[in-house]
């Protein structure tokens, strides 16, 4: 078997890979009957020459290979006919955007495996950014708020930034003396809540949170959904209840955002849940919060500020309550300030990577060189199109596909 490893080719770009050269090297070493090879990449935030100091094949055409490993969409143009392809999809939720792509898989004729449905038997996801996204947020959220308010600037992340050197340019500025709120309780959470503890934020209870108290710290707390819904009829909040019925319940936000100055939002959001800030709830004299790390970039979703997604060149804009308009970042001491990148973890491309690929190694690589590929029910549960069919699990896309 020959494994390629694609150069990205979306854009924006992204810099992140499926395996490390170290990675690629000992599996590799260990597996001598079927080689890794990498497609050659200006962009990746490996080299080229860092792979082929490790002893791996770097090469223009992947043609031979039978399996092909992406981060993002592969464009269109690139795709092989018959070859097995694994990446982030974005099509199993039926995102029109990509309904070209699932066609031309079906097409041409293509198997394709997406990351975001790599489960085990209990449905866990077995391999996933989200924690990285939670760190980045938290910094990208913190730059943001000093350069909105001029109190201290930290360096913007370039493509060798590491998790040390963001722990340490934090510990290197003064942290703002305000109330900062992380919603939800998963990945992104707690990614976001380590890289709070590790600079010294100061963790509060919820009745702590919510009270006027001299704030001298910067203090966060920790918000999941069942503390910022509440159920219309006055009954209690029960997760099961919740996940069933989310129309039965209403936003209990405001109670929230009265004690917030900046909100990380790490929260799983679906569209029938209710939705958190309003645009009228963000218009209150009520609502504090002028910063919002919306790290789960869901537009015009629970979060009503969230107009756009963001990019990493440009992370930031400025939301206008009034007019529910963007306006001219940061002219505005009134406006909201957003931040909505919606690939934080690229920022961090090489420890990402280096995560992902600890993940991918046991539950996709190692099966597929031990030639155990078509048996790991771990693939096919994530395996959308199977040469250029839909699967069985995946067979609601029939009409999608066809344009319906």
């Amino acid at each position: 078997m020959i494994i390629g490893l694609l150069k990205e080719t979306k854009t924006p770009v992204d810099n992140r890979v499926a395996l490390t050269p170290s990675q690629v090297a000992k599996l590799n070493q260990e597996y001598p009957d079927s080689e890794i090879v990498v497609q050659s990449s200006e962009i990746r935030a490996f080299s080229d020459e860092e792979y082929r100091k490790e002893g791996v094949k770097v090469v223009d055409n992947v043609s031979d290979c039978d399996v092909l490993f992406g981060i993002k969409e592969a464009k269109i143009s690139t795709l092989l006919p018959n070859k097995h392809y694994v990446f982030f999809g974005h099509i199993a939720k039926m995102q029109e955007y990509n309904r070209p792509l699932l066609q031309a898989f079906l097409n041409k004729g293509i198997t394709f495996t997406d990351y975001e449905y790599l489960v085990d038997d209990h449905n866990i996801r077995l391999c996933a950014f989200g924690w990285w996204a939670g760190v980045v947020g938290v910094y990208y959220t913190l730059r943001g708020y000093g350069l909105k308010t001029k109190e201290f600037e930290l360096p913007k992340p370039d493509l060798k930034f590491t998790l040390e050197q963001l722990i340490l340019n934090l510990k290197n500025i003064k942290l703002p003396k305000v109330k900062l709120l992380v919603t939800g309780a998963g990945r992104v959470s707690q990614g976001a809540q380590y890289v709070l503890e590790k600079i010294g934020a100061v963790k509060v209870s919820e009745k702590e949170y919510l009270k006027d108290t001299d704030i001298t710290n910067l203090i966060y707390s920790v918000a999941d959904a069942d503390l910022l819904v509440k159920r219309k009829d006055g009954e209690d909040f029960t997760w099961d209840d919740f996940i069933k019925n989310p129309q039965e319940y209403e936003s209990d936000f405001m109670r929230w955002a009265k004690y917030t100055d900046v909100l990380i939002c790490a929260h799983f959001w679906a569209p029938d849940a209710p939705v958190y800030l309003s645009s009228e709830d963000l218009r209150s004299s009520d609502n504090r919060i002028r910063m919002i790390g919306d790290v789960t970039c869901d537009i015009m979703g629970s979060i009503k500020s969230t107009i756009r997604p963001a990019t990493h060149a440009e992370p930031y804009y400025d939301y206008n309550p009034l007019t529910e308009k963007e306006e001219l970042l940061f002219a505005n001491k009134d406006n909201i300030t957003v931040e909505a990148v919606d690939t934080c973890p690229n920022a961090l491309p090489m420890d990402a990577s280096e995560f992902f690929g600890n993940m991918l190694i046991p539950h996709v690589f190692i099966p597929l060189l031990e030639g155990h590929g078509e048996d790991s029910k771990v693939i096919e549960r994530a395996t959308i199109v199977k040469d250029g069919k839909l699967t069985e699990r995946f067979s609601y896309l029939k009409d999608f596909s066809e344009g319906y």
